[in-house]
């Protein structure tokens, strides 16, 4: 099974944390896609939405973290159940609607605003100059990335609409609240175990801490704050997302590919 990744990608974060969680084996293969690695054609021409994470698994393709937990995970969950930790119930209808909820929110537009202009212009302009470099490079496949240029247009256009980045805020905001009240009556998400709706959430945390907006977000909620606490001890998330992101890494995480950036920019090597 090969997962194709980045930690930087919210979704790949989700379903890594469920295979780390599960002790499910997988060849891994990161794509940063700052740099735009998910536009190179072989990727591509597999995964024409260039998102990540891609599982593949033999034959089988899958693009959607959702549907990664509800098809190709379920004969994993349906033998062990849903909960992380080894138990035998199955899956409850409140972790699937915590899942479903989760996922209705795109965290693209309230990211992209929170990053300075500077920075967010530069690396959108080096991805679509990557993009009309694989144009050249696969004629064959052209249209298609003409759509991706089209929608990295159209990111740039909708972020001058306040309304968009207030309804992402908003639609953020209500989902940490109702966390929040029902983490005042449960050890985690669903219940006293860990489970997909957590594997789910926890990435959520992670971005509003990499944007450094844990105040305003977080720590005004005690519940969700000590919550976030407690996962941070799982060996999941320590390999997952500590590695890259705790302390002084996400810097280095984050130096790394500005530094990549500026050279292949400097040198014109899209």
């Amino acid at each position: 099974m090969q997962l194709y990744h980045h930690p930087y990608s919210l979704d790949s974060q989700k379903i890594r944390l469920v295979l780390e969680e599960k002790g499910i084996d997988y060849t891994s293969y990161r794509m940063n896609p700052l740099t735009g690695k998910n536009m190179d054609t072989s990727f591509f021409r597999m995964n024409p939405s260039a998102k990540l994470p891609v599982l593949q698994n033999g034959s089988q393709i899958i693009y959607r973290v959702i549907d990664m937990a509800q098809k190709f995970m379920f004969r994993y969950i349906e033998r062990v159940a849903v909960s992380l930790n080894g138990g035998d119930s199955t899956i409850s209808e409140e972790i699937m609607l915590w899942m479903q909820q989760i996922e209705e929110w795109n965290p693209k537009f309230f990211t992209l605003s929170h990053v300075p202009n500077k920075y967010r212009l530069f690396i959108s302009k080096f991805v679509r100059r990557v993009v009309i470099a694989r144009m050249a490079e696969a004629p064959d496949i052209a249209s298609v990335y003409h759509v991706k240029l089209r929608e990295a247009y159209e990111t740039e256009d909708k972020l001058k609409d306040p309304d968009i980045v207030k309804q992402s805020v908003e639609k953020l905001t209500a989902l940490l609240d109702e966390a929040e009240t029902r983490l005042k009556e449960t050890k985690y998400l669903a219940g006293d175990e860990f489970t997909l709706a957590d594997s789910m959430f926890i990435p959520l945390l992670v971005r509003l801490t990499l944007l450094n907006l844990e105040k305003e977000f977080i720590f005004v909620r005690p519940r969700l704050a000590e919550y976030h606490n407690i996962v941070k001890q799982r060996s999941s998330y320590k390999v997952v997302i500590g590695r890259y992101f705790s302390g002084w890494r996400k810097y280095k995480t984050l130096m790394k590919t500005i530094c990549f950036l500026c050279i292949r920019n400097m040198f014109r090597k899209y």
